[in-house]
């Protein structure tokens, strides 16, 4: 039976265990460019078996939330080269999270004020963080009202995902990327029909609310190689008021669609995100999903996320449900995750209160095993 610390191959991408570090955003990044202590807190992770960076924005348009990392300017890149030759010396892998918020911001972040961009002019019920430049305090609120994309506009986003894509790997020196294609962001909205109320080829039914993931997705891996490219998925989260009226076949369609695409994983989170693994009002299939990938000639690692304990995870992987398992908030606080769950060691309680911007405290001072 495989175990939790076996070496894995993730597509082109070796791993010495099974364990991830989920995309955890932090709103460390002023001007959206990551900093020398981004560097710090990635090498203290780098035992994981992949880290998977905070969700970063592909363009000024795809960014929702304040003091969070982009990969659309030399600074940004340059910023993050340092995290990837600190973490490569550690002896760690790490991709980032190719991210696009859609409707998931506020005007005050967008080019010129302008209103986020959407599938469909409905505005989400939720909230974005925002940093007052006066007194450096952030804050909690409602996202904007946004505008529907014009048809035309679309071959952009698409290029913007291909090009963020090459210049993370071949600038920034990542070993890949994972497309955000999940938790209520534009990929996600484009998905679902909650969000989705087009009537035009990306919109409808399945084949059309899935196209532009799939146009992204393909642009991504002709750009680096399939290999190298991961995408996560949510089928019943409701995060960021996010919602489908029939997710199972929803999703069987998006994963038979990537399968021939010889991505390096699929990550998959289970339930609502930080939430209930399960949702009454929910429910999903995931061996199905899993299966529907496998029959379509998908091989890229089946990574699960989404309340994962020590024994979860370990069950996970033995029964062979799962290939990856993905740990969030536990990352946060144990910096040496991978050192406690082998030896079964207590885990550091994390500081809520220190997880969205600020400096060191909660952020690098965590401690580890003596």
């Amino acid at each position: 039976m495989p175990s939790l610390f076996d070496p894995i191959q993730a597509g082109d991408i070796a791993l010495a265990n099974r364990i991830a570090m989920a995309p955890l955003t932090r709103n460390r990044s002023p001007d959206a460019i990551p900093q020398d202590i981004t560097a710090t807190y990635y090498a203290q992770r780098a035992t994981a078996g992949l880290l998977i960076s905070e969700a970063t924005a592909i363009s000024q348009q795809g960014q929702g939330y304040a003091d969070v990392p982009g990969l659309y300017s030399s600074e940004q890149l340059d910023g993050w080269k340092k995290v990837t030759q600190a973490v490569h010396r550690a002896g760690g892998k790490i991709v980032t999270q190719l991210w696009h918020v859609g409707r998931i911001s506020h005007h005050s972040l967008q080019p010129g004020g302008q209103a986020p961009v959407a599938p469909s002019a409905i505005a989400a019920r939720s909230k974005t963080y925002l940093v007052d430049r006066a007194t450096g305090q952030g804050k909690f609120e409602p996202t904007s009202t946004p505008r529907a994309l014009d048809a035309g506009e679309l071959p952009g986003i698409v290029h913007d995902y291909q090009r963020a894509a090459r210049s993370a790997v071949e600038t920034a020196g990542f070993d890949g990327v994972e497309i955000h294609a999940a938790n209520g962001y534009l990929l996600d909205q484009f998905l679902k029909t909650g969000s989705n109320h087009r009537s035009d080829d990306y919109g409808g039914g399945i084949e059309n609310r899935a196209r532009l993931l799939l146009e992204a997705t393909r642009a991504v891996a002709d750009a680096i190689g399939g290999g190298k490219v991961g995408i996560r998925l949510s089928p019943v989260t409701p995060a960021n008021d996010i919602v489908d009226a029939a997710p199972q076949p929803l999703f069987e369609h998006v994963v038979r669609e990537l399968a021939p695409l010889g991505l390096a994983y699929l990550h998959i989170i289970e339930g609502a995100t930080g939430g209930p693994r399960e949702i009454a009002d929910r429910p999903f299939d995931y061996a199905a999903l899993k299966a529907a990938y496998r029959a379509a000639g998908g091989k890229g690692a089946w990574m699960v996320n989404n309340g994962y304990t020590r024994e979860l995870a370990f069950q996970a992987v033995a029964s062979g449900h799962a290939d990856i398992v993905a740990f969030g908030k536990a990352f946060i606080s144990n910096p040496d995750l991978v050192a406690r769950l082998r030896e079964d060691a207590p885990l550091n309680p994390w500081d809520q209160g220190t997880f969205y911007g600020g400096g060191a405290k909660g952020y690098t001072d965590y401690p580890v095993l003596a």
